[in-house]
């Protein structure tokens, strides 16, 4: 009975000790994001934990978010997964949409990885 505690236990560290699709991690995911290779300061990057395939345009749906700063970079820490990413920002030389471009990309990251990936988001 005593073993059996044991290998309960031991199942349970090595359960909790390993992250996965979270954030703050020692991975590192970057980029710009641009609309037609025109810089969007101040975007906001939506992240969806476990996803490979875009979960939809509702923000709501997404696990967390950075801001891109005015230069249109990002940087995510996390952990080894996958990761949806959706970009969301503002040019003010589009009529449609009141400006507003969006858009998205899939990424894999393993453990102490760093993924440079540029969003290209259009109206």
């Amino acid at each position: 009975m005593k073993n059996t505690h044991y290998i309960f236990l031991l199942f349970l560290i090595a359960l909790l000790g390993c992250k996965k699709n979270e954030l703050e991690g020692k991975s590192n995911i970057s980029g710009n994001i641009k609309h037609h290779e025109k810089i969007i300061a101040y975007a906001t990057v939506f992240i969806k934990f476990n996803a490979k395939d875009l979960p939809g345009v509702d923000t709501t749906l997404y696990d967390d978010k950075v801001k891109a700063d005015a230069n249109g970079n990002y940087t995510i820490k996390c952990y080894k997964g996958n990761y949806f990413l959706y970009g969301y920002g503002y040019d003010n030389q589009v009529s449609s949409n009141n400006g507003r471009v969006t858009g998205g990309s899939a990424v894999s990251i393993r453990n102490n990885e760093r993924v440079t990936i540029d969003l290209a988001i259009t109206e």
